[in-house]
């Protein structure tokens, strides 16, 4: 019996495509490339294939390095799809006590503390021709400690490693220089994202400033889901009381969005849906995360940082005004698949008083913001 075969439809365009044949050329040269887009721009879902359609791969795997286990399994959940293809074949995604792979995957996305571990077991990196380290702009201790270890590995024992570093909001200077890189940059995001700051300072608590927000937004006419940022599990539930009755009043979905969810639930606030949903989300969904549907975004401008004790030795975590480039990212959110309207609950002066990015990250002890290369000559990368 004769199997009929249909074309997959056509992929929608994204800003990063025209880019695309510069990026495959720079990587014929230089094996490593830093590459700055707008939120948006698809640089996630379209470089790692990219490389594996442009045939740079060779029998090689490209492991795409995430920030967050929910970013792995939307991005390959995303790329496979667009391969019409299941989950697990030529894509798919290792997190913490849950992988999708097969011995037919060749684009694998993953957290950074797995290839650490995989670093550890495999130091050559036996059957991986290419590492993409995604939205590097979220540097912490994994992240410098990953890319550190990669160089030394490319520059002692795999020269034929290549290595990409993609951000939308990065100075990519530094990280260019540290790996002896060109840069590319793609204009442009998909839909533009109009901005609305408090007109003065609100000292309310910000369950009662997310309310009000929503219900402006829909009164004003939005058809959309809602994203709201909030920097914890404990601001998600006091939104979630404080807009019960508005969601109940217009028909809305109320759904939280964070890390410690499992998988189901997560799901339950990603996916499609007819109705209009209010989303309370912590930072997991600022990058790397499409929601379709994503009328507008209200952002707190605050964060949860992991920051170390020297009187009792032990983490915790505080609440912060986050920077300016986090701030972008997650206005961005609202211009995936729209156009959009972001709703910042500070005001313009407070946004332009916060630091241009994050400081990068440090564990237990570490020195903040400096991290010193591994015993080559001539090689450090400080911000």
């Amino acid at each position: 019996m004769t199997q009929l075969c249909f074309p997959l439809p056509p992929l929608p365009s994204l800003p990063i495509d025209p880019l695309l044949p510069q990026v495959l050329a720079s990587l014929k040269v230089n094996p490593n490339l830093v590459i700055t887009a707008d939120p948006g721009a698809g640089k996630t879902t379209r470089v790692p294939r990219a490389l594996l359609d442009g045939g740079l791969l060779s029998e090689g795997e490209c492991w795409v390095l995430e920030p967050r286990r929910l970013a792995a399994r939307l991005a390959a959940m995303r790329v496979a799809d667009e391969l019409g293809e299941g989950l697990g074949e030529r894509v798919g995604y290792a997190v913490r006590f849950e992988q999708k792979v097969s011995k037919a995957t060749r684009i694998r996305f993953v957290t950074e503390g797995l290839l650490l571990r995989r670093l550890q077991s495999d130091p050559q990196l036996k059957g991986i021709a290419a590492v993409v380290l995604d939205e590097f702009y979220e540097r912490h201790l994994h992240t410098d400690l990953a890319i550190t270890l990669l160089r030394r590995l490319q520059l002692k024992d795999r020269p034929d490693l290549r290595l990409l570093v993609m951000s939308a909001t990065l100075d990519a200077g530094p990280v260019a220089k540290f790996l002896g890189a060109p840069a590319l940059q793609s204009e442009g995001r998909v839909f533009p994202v109009a901005l609305s700051n408090h007109k003065g300072p609100d000292d309310r608590p910000v369950s009662i400033q997310v309310a009000e927000a929503v219900e402006r937004l829909y009164a004003a006419g939005l058809k959309g889901h809602t994203l709201v940022f909030l920097p914890g599990a404990a601001e998600i539930r006091a939104c979630f009381k404080s807009c019960e009755g508005i969601a109940q009043r217009l028909g809305l979905r109320i759904l939280p969005l964070h890390g410690e969810l499992s998988a189901d639930a997560q799901s339950q606030a990603i996916a499609p849906s007819y109705i209009p949903k209010i989303i309370l989300s912590t930072n997991v969904a600022e990058s790397s995360v499409t929601l379709d549907g994503i009328g507008a975004v209200v952002d707190s401008g605050l964060g949860r940082e992991a920051q170390h004790s020297p009187w009792s030795g032990l983490p915790s975590l505080r609440t912060t005004r986050i920077s300016q480039a986090r701030c972008i990212q997650r206005a961005g959110r609202a211009g995936r698949t729209g156009p959009g309207l972001c709703v910042r609950l500070f005001m313009e002066s407070d946004f332009n008083a916060r630091p241009a990015f994050d400081t990068p990250g440090v564990a237990a002890g570490g020195s903040r913001g400096t991290l010193v290369g591994p015993a080559w000559p001539g090689h450090s990368f400080t911000t």
